[in-house]
């Protein structure tokens, strides 16, 4: 056996899984901000009914894969979503925004964390001890999550195998996924996500998917397109309201 595949590091399930949805692949991890890991947290208190919302409207709205739910061993409850494409910082953000905006539109801003995770800057990985408390962040099954709510953390760590058995059922976003969820998230993201007025190109407009839209032209198109969903055509409807006072 060569002395490399003796001495080579193996990583146990729940590491592989890990590496699998939220780590950088093989070239990712170069120059500029690119992500494939997102958290969105909610606290102040850790409310599993409002953050539920979010986590299936994900699936049954945006048809995404299941976000893995997370207590952070401190303060809040965790959706981990997980990107088989690195997409840039901004976009990550952007998403994030329209999410609120869409489920969270009735919870102060204060409460909600939109957490991009940077190869340079990963964070603390789930599961892991949290020093300022003393207890465990960790991965929870949907049916168990509500039972977190007045301490969402563990007191123990958690079994390795658990862990690991909870995330092997998640699939990441494919990038088609992603560019149709942003598409249906457009009319959230428009009033507070214009490009900057750098040029007369971009003035006015808003990078979705890589490309700058005019606000109000797309706007309009989603307001009078009637294959779109009704709820969606009202909000693009609410949303020209600034441009047309």
């Amino acid at each position: 056996m060569p002395d490399d595949a003796r001495t080579a590091p193996t990583m146990n399930r729940l590491q592989s899984e890990l590496h699998r949805l939220y780590l950088p692949h093989g070239g990712d991890d170069g120059a500029g901000e690119q992500v494939r890991a997102m958290v969105l947290a909610l606290a102040h208190p850790a409310d599993w009914a409002a953050l539920a919302a979010v986590w299936q409207g994900v699936q049954a709205d945006l048809a995404l894969p299941a976000a893995a739910i997370a207590v952070s061993g401190v303060d809040a409850y965790q959706l981990w979503f997980s990107l088989a494409a690195s997409v840039p910082v901004a976009q990550a953000q952007v998403f994030f925004e329209a999410l609120r905006l869409r489920y969270l539109g009735d919870v102060a801003p204060q409460r909600v964390r939109l957490m991009p995770l940077l190869p340079s800057t990963p964070g603390q990985m789930v599961p892991a001890l949290q020093e300022a408390t003393g207890h465990w962040s960790a991965f929870v099954a949907p049916d168990l999550a509500s039972i977190f709510a007045d301490g969402p953390w563990l007191d123990r760590q958690p079994n390795v195998d658990g862990q690991a058995d909870l995330l092997c059922r998640l699939q990441s976003i494919q990038p088609a996924a992603w560019e149709a969820a942003l598409s249906v998230l457009q009319p959230f993201v428009v009033p507070v996500k214009l490009a900057p007025a750098t040029s007369p190109a971009t003035k006015g407009s808003v990078i979705v998917g890589g490309a700058a839209l005019d606000a109000q032209r797309f706007l309009l198109k989603v307001m009078n397109d009637e294959a779109v969903e009704l709820p969606l055509r009202i909000d693009a409807a609410k949303a020209l309201l600034p441009y047309t006072a």
